[in-house]
């Protein structure tokens, strides 16, 4: 994107203007993820009771929805009833068992990864789009990271999801740090 174009997106004055807290925030948030990354296994728990929460509003979102407009429109009740109830349940295991639904859902993500990183790998080398090697180099890296989780489980389950969210963390403050610094010299 050019930058003029990228000029009309943002306001480059009142972004520079508050770079200081694009910068705390930045730095909030790594402090935030090397936390996480500090207690993987509290912050894998903590994840997969937020997600079991999430579960079980959406399952209630959808029962709600199921007994107010799909009430007596059959091809569709009994198919939003199921699915409410699997929301809910799947939300209840989450809260309840957390180690569990930790170690199933490490278990789908690392197949997940090496299922992306194989398609990745094979999309790259067939299509060969421009900087193709970049796309190959990240199948190889979806790839390996399957691999080490499938390997390690399901030990893995105690750790892998807090260890992403962490990473995750640590880089978006590292993306506002950089862009506030970035930002402080816009200032005139």
């Amino acid at each position: 994107m050019s930058n003029s174009l990228q000029a009309s997106y943002l306001d480059l004055s009142a972004f520079s203007k508050n770079w200081g807290w694009f910068c705390l925030w930045g730095l909030v948030l790594i402090a935030l993820g090397i936390a996480a990354i500090s207690a993987v296994t509290l912050t894998t728990v903590i994840s997969v009771v937020f997600l079991g929460i999430l579960l079980l509003v959406g399952g209630l979102v959808v029962l709600l929805d199921t007994f107010t407009f799909w009430w007596r429109r059959w091809e569709g009740f009994f198919l939003h009833l199921i699915f409410g109830i699997l929301y809910l349940a799947l939300g209840l295991s989450f809260i309840k068992n957390p180690i569990e639904g930790s170690i199933s859902l490490t278990l789908l993500l690392g197949i997940l990864f090496i299922m992306l990183g194989g398609f990745r790998m094979i999309y790259s080398l067939i299509l060969r789009t421009p900087k193709w090697g970049w796309n190959l180099f990240n199948g190889i890296i979806s790839l390996l990271l399957g691999i080490i989780i499938m390997t390690n489980w399901p030990v893995s389950g105690l750790y892998i999801i807090g260890l992403f969210v962490g990473i995750d963390l640590i880089f978006c403050g590292w993306s506002y740090l950089i862009a506030a610094l970035s930002a402080r010299t816009l200032i005139k």
